[in-house]
């Protein structure tokens, strides 16, 4: 944790050494990074709950494992579409951003 606390440090001293639109580069550069973390970190926290749950009533019912493995794809499919949209919007906070007018 120390060290991860260190390295946003780092990152947030190369944003106030920045001046005008360089500074902005460098804090959507930082809000990218952290953003797309977090949204990978609450894909992958829902995802495991999602296999879990799933796995758990296929155990207790193997006969609608084929029901339950449908509905767990769909929703696997609609938290990974959230976090690519997270992915989206930090490719446009990089490499188009519309703060710079």
């Amino acid at each position: 944790m120390k060290k991860l606390l260190l390295v946003f440090f780092a990152l947030a001293g190369v944003a106030f050494a920045a001046e005008g639109n360089e500074m902005l580069l460098s804090y959507s550069a930082i809000a990218a990074g952290v953003g797309l973390g977090i949204a990978a970190l609450g894909g992958a926290i829902g995802m495991g709950s999602t296999a879990a749950a799933t796995i758990s009533g296929m155990a207790r019912n193997p006969g609608v494992g084929g029901k339950l493995m449908t509905t767990m794809f769909i929703a696997l499919a609609m938290i990974e579409a959230q976090v690519i949209y997270t992915l989206v919007v930090a490719l446009i906070l990089l490499y188009a951003n519309p703060f710079l007018g």
